[in-house]
């Protein structure tokens, strides 16, 4: 449902990635941006900067995915997403184990203003999900939230981290202006 355009990602003279939706003749166009190669087990930190002017139907998605391998549901996806699902008063954020439609597979936060660090840490049959405020590198502050999942955890395989901001197009709110994140900083400790 959605166009990915290589002109909305990009880096600023201090490295940190902007994501942008945009609008064109066709509607709104996306971006991702994704790793070349599987990193595998191990603790991915994404540090955001405000996401509290990210409209309702805005969907930032911080996760692992493997396009080569696998069903539609079983992608070794592992997700930090932010949207209000199309809901202004719904949670903002949310962890997910996917498959989303299993009831424990997914946790849903409310996520505060300001920089943020999203992080995983993906061990053999647990991940364990947290949020901190401010840019945490080392993932060793106090965390805002924090969840661990133990079932339905996949195993390290093929997939890449990836980033994208895409348009959720069957939100209560539809989307009405362009909108952009900015990802100061992506670190990966084995």
């Amino acid at each position: 449902m959605n166009s990915f355009d290589p002109a909305n990602a990009w880096t600023d003279e201090n490295g940190a990635l902007h994501l942008r939706v945009t609008k064109n003749q066709n509607g709104w166009s996306c971006a991702e941006v994704r790793l070349t190669r599987s990193l595998g087990y191990g603790t991915y930190l994404f540090v955001v900067r405000d996401i509290s002017r990210l409209e309702p139907s805005a969907v930032l998605t911080l996760f692992t995915w493997d396009g080569m391998v696998g069903t539609e549901e079983n992608r070794q996806e592992l997700d930090i997403e932010v949207s209000r699902w199309g809901v202004p008063n719904n949670q903002n954020a949310q962890y997910v184990v996917q498959p989303y439609y299993i009831p424990t597979n997914i946790v849903r936060l409310n996520a505060p203003a300001g920089v943020l660090t999203h992080a995983f840490r993906w061990e053999p049959g647990q991940v364990t999900f947290t949020t901190y405020a401010g840019a945490q590198v080392t993932g060793r502050a106090h965390p805002l939230n924090q969840h661990v999942f133990a079932a339905h955890v996949p195993a390290a395989g093929s997939e890449v981290a990836r980033i994208n901001l895409y348009v959720l197009g069957w939100g209560k709110v539809q989307l009405q202006r362009e909108n952009e994140i900015v990802v100061e900083k992506f670190k990966y400790f084995p």
